[in-house]
């Protein structure tokens, strides 16, 4: 006989406590620790002998992804910052337990040539590359529109944005048949925050970037989809800046009644990357508690 778990209690119910960190945040630092399914994600051979390329793969949604598609049968190379290296090399020693190869990729996507090297890099590693998962992020607090730092537009438009076109331009004519985008987008792509209006506009142009590529991709054979995430606690979330009342309250607005851990979007993107999801492309899969897009 199986039981189910209660979603409303599955993980951590009760707010967050104060903290703040500067970007890009870091995992020794964050209280709680995420749970990225180090201990829970079982793999069932789904992603078996495919290769794979997650930038933003060291910590959150990104390590959470690498888990498991090392568990299901992918080789895994994540692209990191070079002060991240710690949390990836945690994250590799993941991939690398389940059986896989791992590569560690650290520089910023905000750099033309690094972020268009990775993918002849992993190729050169791995022989090939099947998913490209492009997960890099960066969002922070703003007080108001007037407030809003230009260098601080620009972060946020050429992590989220130029950094992810980089990417896949350099990717898209490697791509055989059968190979998959995933783009990590938000709910915020649909219900932007005033505090994140940057980072909600960049959302909502990676959503308008996965319905054209779909269109442009599909007759070859590519596949391209999106994961909104709605709130979920990673090292992004205590380094963007907000007060300790907000994350006190963070996720307690879903109809779950709580925020969401990276281990709960890992099945989304295995899904999309998979044979079970061969007639989805263009398509925005939310995991956001309830809240609607």
């Amino acid at each position: 006989m199986t039981t189910t778990d209660d979603p409303r209690d599955k993980h951590r119910t009760s707010g967050f406590p104060p903290q703040e960190q500067e970007q890009p945040g870091e995992l020794d630092k964050q209280r709680p620790e995420p749970d990225h399914g180090e201990k829970s994600y079982q793999g069932h051979g789904r992603l078996a002998g495919r290769k794979a390329l997650i930038t933003g793969g060291d910590s959150g949604i990104g390590r959470a992804v690498a888990i498991a598609y090392a568990r299901e049968g992918a080789d895994v190379a994540i692209v990191h910052l070079p002060e991240e290296q710690e949390d990836a090399n945690e994250t590799l020693k993941y991939v690398r337990d389940a059986g896989r190869n791992g590569l560690s990729l650290p520089g910023d996507v905000r750099d033309e040539a690094f972020a268009s090297a990775i993918v002849d890099r992993t190729i050169g590693e791995f022989g090939g590359l099947d998913i490209l998962v492009l997960n890099a992020g960066y969002q922070k607090d703003r007080d108001g529109l007037e407030n809003l730092p230009t260098d601080g537009l620009d972060r946020v438009m050429h992590t989220n944005l130029y950094g992810l076109l980089f990417t896949a331009r350099a990717a898209v004519p490697q791509l055989k048949a059968g190979s998959s985008i995933i783009v990590t987008a938000s709910i915020q792509a649909f219900h932007p925050s005033p505090g994140l209006l940057d980072y909600a506009m960049t959302k909502a142009a990676q959503v308008a970037f996965v319905r054209a590529m779909a269109e442009e991709l599909g007759p070859d054979g590519v596949r391209v989809n999106a994961v909104a995430p709605g709130p979920i606690w990673t090292p992004l979330i205590p380094a963007t800046g907000w007060s300790a009342e907000r994350l006190e309250s963070f996720g307690k607005d879903t109809p779950l009644g709580r925020a969401g851990q990276p281990a709960e979007l890992a099945g989304a993107y295995v899904y999309l990357a998979s044979e079970d999801a061969s007639y989805v492309s263009g398509s925005v899969l939310a995991v956001t508690g309830g809240k609607p897009l």
